[in-house]
Protein backbone atom coordinates (compact mmCIF):
# COMPACT_ATOMS: atom_id res chain seq x y z
CA UNK A 1 0.00 0.00 0.00
CA UNK A 2 1.06 3.47 -0.25
CA UNK A 3 3.88 4.48 2.17
CA UNK A 4 2.29 7.78 4.47
CA UNK A 5 6.16 9.26 3.51
CA UNK A 6 5.45 9.10 -0.43
CA UNK A 7 1.72 10.43 0.45
CA UNK A 8 4.19 13.47 2.58
CA UNK A 9 6.06 14.09 -0.69
CA UNK A 10 3.23 14.20 -3.20
CA UNK A 11 1.51 16.78 -0.89
CA UNK A 12 4.99 18.56 -0.71
CA UNK A 13 5.18 18.35 -4.45
CA UNK A 14 1.54 19.63 -4.97
CA UNK A 15 1.21 22.65 -2.52
CA UNK A 16 5.17 24.19 -4.22
CA UNK A 17 4.05 23.98 -7.33
CA UNK A 18 0.89 25.87 -6.28
CA UNK A 19 2.86 28.51 -3.59
CA UNK A 20 6.14 28.60 -5.98
CA UNK A 21 6.56 31.62 -8.20
CA UNK A 22 9.83 31.93 -10.12
CA UNK A 23 9.14 36.03 -10.69
CA UNK A 24 8.42 36.66 -7.23
CA UNK A 25 11.26 38.73 -5.36
CA UNK A 26 13.21 36.84 -2.95
CA UNK A 27 10.84 38.38 0.00
CA UNK A 28 7.83 37.20 -1.96
CA UNK A 29 9.45 33.75 -2.05
CA UNK A 30 10.27 33.30 1.82
CA UNK A 31 7.01 34.31 2.49
CA UNK A 32 5.60 31.54 0.04
CA UNK A 33 7.74 29.33 1.60
CA UNK A 34 6.90 29.68 5.07
CA UNK A 35 3.54 29.66 3.67
CA UNK A 36 3.80 26.55 2.09
CA UNK A 37 6.19 24.82 5.46
CA UNK A 38 3.06 25.76 7.96
CA UNK A 39 0.74 24.11 5.38
CA UNK A 40 2.52 21.06 5.12
CA UNK A 41 3.47 20.54 8.81
CA UNK A 42 -0.45 21.81 9.42
CA UNK A 43 -1.88 19.06 6.79
CA UNK A 44 0.14 15.70 8.25
CA UNK A 45 -0.53 17.00 11.61
CA UNK A 46 -4.72 17.03 10.89
CA UNK A 47 -4.76 13.85 8.48
CA UNK A 48 -2.99 12.11 11.04
CA UNK A 49 -4.51 12.69 14.30
CA UNK A 50 -7.89 12.03 12.18
CA UNK A 51 -6.87 8.83 10.86
CA UNK A 52 -5.94 7.55 14.42
CA UNK A 53 -8.83 9.06 15.79
CA UNK A 54 -11.10 7.44 13.11
CA UNK A 55 -9.24 4.22 13.18
CA UNK A 56 -9.87 3.85 17.05
CA UNK A 57 -13.94 4.73 16.46
CA UNK A 58 -14.07 1.94 14.48
CA UNK A 59 -11.96 -0.43 16.73
CA UNK A 60 -9.82 -0.03 19.86
CA UNK A 61 -7.35 -2.70 18.57
CA UNK A 62 -7.49 -1.24 14.82
CA UNK A 63 -6.55 2.05 16.17
CA UNK A 64 -3.54 0.68 17.75
CA UNK A 65 -2.56 -1.52 14.35
CA UNK A 66 -2.72 1.92 12.50
CA UNK A 67 -0.67 3.68 15.72
CA UNK A 68 1.63 1.11 15.57
CA UNK A 69 2.09 1.24 11.41
CA UNK A 70 2.62 4.57 11.65
CA UNK A 71 4.91 4.87 13.73
CA UNK A 72 6.79 2.25 12.12
CA UNK A 73 6.87 4.18 8.56
CA UNK A 74 8.66 6.85 10.31
CA UNK A 75 11.76 4.82 10.98
CA UNK A 76 13.81 3.58 8.64
CA UNK A 77 16.70 1.19 9.64
CA UNK A 78 15.50 -1.64 7.54
CA UNK A 79 15.62 0.75 4.46
CA UNK A 80 18.92 2.42 4.98
CA UNK A 81 20.34 -1.28 4.99
CA UNK A 82 18.48 -2.39 2.01
CA UNK A 83 19.03 0.54 -0.53
CA UNK A 84 22.95 0.93 0.78
CA UNK A 85 23.05 -2.93 0.12
CA UNK A 86 22.21 -2.20 -3.48
CA UNK A 87 25.00 0.15 -4.03
CA UNK A 88 27.53 -2.63 -2.48
CA UNK A 89 26.32 -5.34 -4.12
CA UNK A 90 27.13 -3.44 -7.98
CA UNK A 91 30.74 -3.30 -6.06
CA UNK A 92 30.84 -6.41 -5.25
CA UNK A 93 29.94 -7.40 -9.23
CA UNK A 94 32.38 -4.77 -10.30
CA UNK A 95 29.74 -2.63 -12.13
CA UNK A 96 30.61 0.59 -11.00
CA UNK A 97 28.41 2.06 -13.56
CA UNK A 98 25.45 0.46 -12.10
CA UNK A 99 26.95 1.31 -8.56
CA UNK A 100 26.74 4.81 -9.55
CA UNK A 101 23.25 4.60 -11.25
CA UNK A 102 21.70 2.89 -7.53
CA UNK A 103 23.89 5.44 -5.14
CA UNK A 104 22.25 8.51 -7.03
CA UNK A 105 19.14 7.10 -5.70
CA UNK A 106 19.35 7.55 -2.20
CA UNK A 107 22.01 10.61 -2.16
CA UNK A 108 22.23 14.14 -3.63
CA UNK A 109 25.79 14.67 -4.94
CA UNK A 110 26.20 14.01 -8.50
CA UNK A 111 27.27 10.49 -8.92
CA UNK A 112 28.11 10.41 -12.85
CA UNK A 113 31.80 11.02 -11.85
CA UNK A 114 32.86 8.54 -8.52
CA UNK A 115 34.97 6.03 -8.26
CA UNK A 116 34.99 2.76 -6.49
CA UNK A 117 36.77 4.98 -3.38
CA UNK A 118 34.38 7.40 -3.69
CA UNK A 119 31.10 5.88 -4.01
CA UNK A 120 31.97 3.90 -0.48
CA UNK A 121 32.90 7.43 1.08
CA UNK A 122 28.97 7.93 -0.15
CA UNK A 123 27.90 5.13 1.08
CA UNK A 124 29.08 5.36 4.18
CA UNK A 125 28.40 8.71 4.90
CA UNK A 126 24.69 8.71 3.93
CA UNK A 127 24.06 5.87 6.28
CA UNK A 128 26.12 7.39 9.00
CA UNK A 129 24.14 10.70 8.43
CA UNK A 130 20.66 9.30 8.18
CA UNK A 131 21.29 7.11 11.45
CA UNK A 132 19.92 10.80 12.91
CA UNK A 133 17.47 11.78 10.30
CA UNK A 134 16.17 8.19 10.04
CA UNK A 135 16.20 6.36 13.41
CA UNK A 136 16.81 8.85 16.19
CA UNK A 137 15.47 11.82 15.71
CA UNK A 138 11.80 10.06 14.64
CA UNK A 139 12.18 7.87 17.74
CA UNK A 140 12.94 11.26 19.40
CA UNK A 141 9.54 13.49 18.62
CA UNK A 142 7.97 9.78 18.69
CA UNK A 143 8.66 10.03 22.54
CA UNK A 144 7.54 13.59 22.78
CA UNK A 145 5.00 13.71 20.22
CA UNK A 146 3.35 10.13 19.76
CA UNK A 147 2.48 9.19 16.28
CA UNK A 148 1.73 12.72 15.51
CA UNK A 149 4.89 14.06 16.28
CA UNK A 150 6.92 11.53 14.65
CA UNK A 151 4.86 12.07 11.12
CA UNK A 152 5.25 15.89 12.00
CA UNK A 153 8.68 15.23 11.73
CA UNK A 154 8.86 13.31 8.69
CA UNK A 155 7.15 16.41 7.16
CA UNK A 156 9.85 18.61 8.10
CA UNK A 157 12.83 16.53 7.61
CA UNK A 158 10.95 15.45 3.65
CA UNK A 159 10.72 18.76 2.83
CA UNK A 160 14.39 19.77 3.94
CA UNK A 161 15.33 17.04 1.57
CA UNK A 162 12.84 18.46 -1.17
CA UNK A 163 12.90 21.87 -1.49
CA UNK A 164 15.91 23.11 1.16
CA UNK A 165 18.60 23.62 -1.09
CA UNK A 166 20.89 26.87 -2.42
CA UNK A 167 20.41 26.35 -6.10
CA UNK A 168 18.57 28.88 -8.05
CA UNK A 169 14.40 27.88 -7.56
CA UNK A 170 15.42 26.85 -3.91
CA UNK A 171 17.12 29.37 -2.36
CA UNK A 172 14.57 31.56 -1.24
CA UNK A 173 11.71 29.38 -1.17
CA UNK A 174 13.42 26.74 1.13
CA UNK A 175 15.48 28.74 3.08
CA UNK A 176 12.62 28.17 5.95
CA UNK A 177 12.48 24.64 5.49
CA UNK A 178 15.95 24.03 5.58
CA UNK A 179 15.84 26.36 8.69
CA UNK A 180 13.01 24.30 10.45
CA UNK A 181 14.84 20.89 9.84
CA UNK A 182 18.00 22.31 11.38
CA UNK A 183 16.48 23.55 14.47
CA UNK A 184 14.52 19.61 14.51
CA UNK A 185 17.51 17.56 14.21
CA UNK A 186 19.88 20.01 16.70
CA UNK A 187 19.31 17.94 20.01
CA UNK A 188 18.38 14.35 18.06
CA UNK A 189 21.66 15.01 16.14
CA UNK A 190 23.89 15.08 19.25
CA UNK A 191 22.17 12.42 21.24
CA UNK A 192 22.68 10.46 17.94
CA UNK A 193 26.29 10.91 17.97
CA UNK A 194 26.21 9.65 21.70
CA UNK A 195 24.25 6.66 21.27
CA UNK A 196 26.67 5.73 18.09
CA UNK A 197 29.58 5.97 20.24
CA UNK A 198 27.33 3.92 22.90
CA UNK A 199 27.34 1.67 19.89
CA UNK A 200 30.60 1.50 19.01
CA UNK A 201 31.72 0.51 22.88
CA UNK A 202 29.04 -2.79 22.33
CA UNK A 203 30.46 -3.59 19.11
CA UNK A 204 33.80 -3.71 20.69
CA UNK A 205 34.84 -1.13 18.23
CA UNK A 206 37.07 2.30 18.85
CA UNK A 207 34.29 4.20 20.81
CA UNK A 208 37.21 6.23 22.74
CA UNK A 209 37.94 7.48 19.70
CA UNK A 210 34.57 8.19 18.14
CA UNK A 211 34.23 10.38 21.33
CA UNK A 212 37.47 12.29 20.54
CA UNK A 213 36.56 12.79 16.94
CA UNK A 214 33.07 14.07 17.05
CA UNK A 215 34.29 16.63 19.52
CA UNK A 216 37.21 17.56 17.40
CA UNK A 217 35.51 17.52 13.55
CA UNK A 218 31.47 17.50 13.97
CA UNK A 219 31.84 21.71 14.20
CA UNK A 220 33.57 21.51 11.01
CA UNK A 221 30.31 20.82 8.62
CA UNK A 222 28.63 23.69 7.50
CA UNK A 223 25.80 21.69 8.81
CA UNK A 224 24.84 22.28 12.91
CA UNK A 225 23.71 18.54 12.78
CA UNK A 226 25.73 16.12 9.94
CA UNK A 227 28.53 16.31 11.95
CA UNK A 228 27.71 14.41 15.08
CA UNK A 229 26.94 11.51 13.80
CA UNK A 230 29.03 11.30 11.34
CA UNK A 231 32.33 12.31 13.05
CA UNK A 232 31.34 9.35 15.24
CA UNK A 233 30.90 6.95 13.40
CA UNK A 234 34.44 7.81 11.52
CA UNK A 235 36.18 7.72 14.83
CA UNK A 236 34.83 4.26 15.77
CA UNK A 237 35.33 2.69 12.37
CA UNK A 238 38.51 3.92 12.04
CA UNK A 239 38.05 5.97 8.94
CA UNK A 240 37.95 9.47 7.20
CA UNK A 241 34.57 10.97 5.36
CA UNK A 242 33.82 14.32 3.83
CA UNK A 243 36.03 16.04 1.46
CA UNK A 244 35.36 17.10 -2.20
CA UNK A 245 31.47 16.46 -4.02
CA UNK A 246 30.12 17.85 -7.09
CA UNK A 247 26.39 18.62 -6.43
CA UNK A 248 24.31 20.35 -9.66
CA UNK A 249 27.34 20.20 -11.54
CA UNK A 250 29.05 22.52 -9.42
CA UNK A 251 32.07 21.17 -7.11
CA UNK A 252 31.25 21.81 -3.50
CA UNK A 253 34.65 21.53 -1.23
CA UNK A 254 33.54 19.67 2.67
CA UNK A 255 35.67 19.24 5.63
CA UNK A 256 37.33 15.81 6.11
CA UNK A 257 35.91 14.04 8.63
CA UNK A 258 37.77 11.82 11.09
CA UNK A 259 41.66 10.30 10.78
CA UNK A 260 42.82 8.42 7.22
CA UNK A 261 43.86 5.05 9.70
CA UNK A 262 42.05 2.57 7.61
CA UNK A 263 41.30 2.60 3.47
CA UNK A 264 37.42 2.70 2.90
CA UNK A 265 37.01 -0.83 2.12
CA UNK A 266 33.21 -2.85 2.20
CA UNK A 267 34.14 -4.32 5.48
CA UNK A 268 34.01 -0.79 6.48
CA UNK A 269 30.36 -0.91 5.09
CA UNK A 270 29.38 -4.15 6.70
CA UNK A 271 30.08 -2.48 10.41
CA UNK A 272 29.03 0.60 9.70
CA UNK A 273 25.77 -1.91 9.15
CA UNK A 274 25.90 -3.57 12.28
CA UNK A 275 26.38 -0.05 13.98
CA UNK A 276 23.21 0.92 12.80
CA UNK A 277 21.26 -1.81 13.61
CA UNK A 278 23.19 -1.38 17.30
CA UNK A 279 22.54 2.24 17.52
CA UNK A 280 19.13 2.02 16.06
CA UNK A 281 18.25 -0.09 19.27
CA UNK A 282 19.83 1.80 21.85
CA UNK A 283 17.47 4.75 20.44
CA UNK A 284 14.56 2.53 20.92
CA UNK A 285 14.98 1.77 23.95
CA UNK A 286 15.71 5.28 25.21
CA UNK A 287 12.65 6.44 23.06
CA UNK A 288 10.51 3.95 25.15
CA UNK A 289 11.96 5.57 28.14
CA UNK A 290 11.47 8.85 27.25
CA UNK A 291 7.91 8.12 26.20
CA UNK A 292 6.86 6.63 29.83
CA UNK A 293 8.13 9.77 31.12
CA UNK A 294 6.44 12.03 29.19
CA UNK A 295 2.84 10.24 28.94
CA UNK A 296 3.40 10.12 33.23
CA UNK A 297 3.85 13.78 33.38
Amino acid sequence: MPHPIRWIGRLISWLEKLLYGANHSAWMQRVAGMLFWFAVVAAVALCTFATVKAAGAIHAGLGSLVVIWLAFSTLATRSLHQESRQVIAALDLGDISLARQRLAMIVSRDTDRLDEQDILRAVLETVAENISDGVVAPLFYLAIGGVVGGLVYKAVNTMDSMVGYLNDRYRYFGWFAAKADDLANWVPARLTGLLVIAGAFLLQLDWRSGWRVMRRDAGKMKSPNAGFPEAAACGALGVQLGGNNWYFGRPVAKPTLGDCCKPLTIAAYRSMIRLLYVTSLLAFLVAMMGRQFFCAI
